[in-house]
């Protein structure tokens, strides 16, 4: 699995079907300047392509520090297609957003996750992370 960092137009658009099966309200002809404008907050969008040239699944992540506990890599969005689901995608993204953060020596990798998703939390559990709220 290659993952690739969307900087460029045709990048950004190719996450569009993943990025929306999380986020339904967001609206295709706004995306592209959605995404850059959020690019020149500190918005970073990594993704995994597939056969068809778009992307499979994605993380969006930006890092940020605070005073009560440091500094992190927080994930935004973490997304995968439907039909892509099962195959490691989500967890190989994971894995590389905590690598990013310890070659940056953050502190912590965090999310916020809604109380539905019974099977991201499963993955989340499973890659370590703790339920810290409700």
């Amino acid at each position: 699995m290659t993952i690739q960092t969307a900087e460029t137009d045709p990048d950004i658009l190719k996450c569009w079907k993943a990025l929306k099966e999380l986020r339904p309200h967001l609206v295709e002809e706004n995306f592209l300047s959605l995404i850059k404008e959020m690019i020149t907050e500190g918005y970073q969008l990594v993704f995994i392509e597939g056969e068809a040239g778009y992307a499979l699944s994605i993380a969006g992540f930006r890092y940020l520090q605070f005073t009560y506990n440091g500094k992190h890599l927080y994930i935004d969005d973490l997304s995968t297609l439907p039909e892509a689901r099962g195959k490691g995608y989500g967890s190989f993204l994971i894995d590389h957003l905590c690598e990013l953060a310890a070659q940056k020596a953050y502190d912590y990798v965090t999310l916020d996750s809604g109380h539905q998703r019974y099977a991201a939390h499963r993955l989340y559990l499973n890659k370590g992370f703790a339920i810290s709220s409700h």
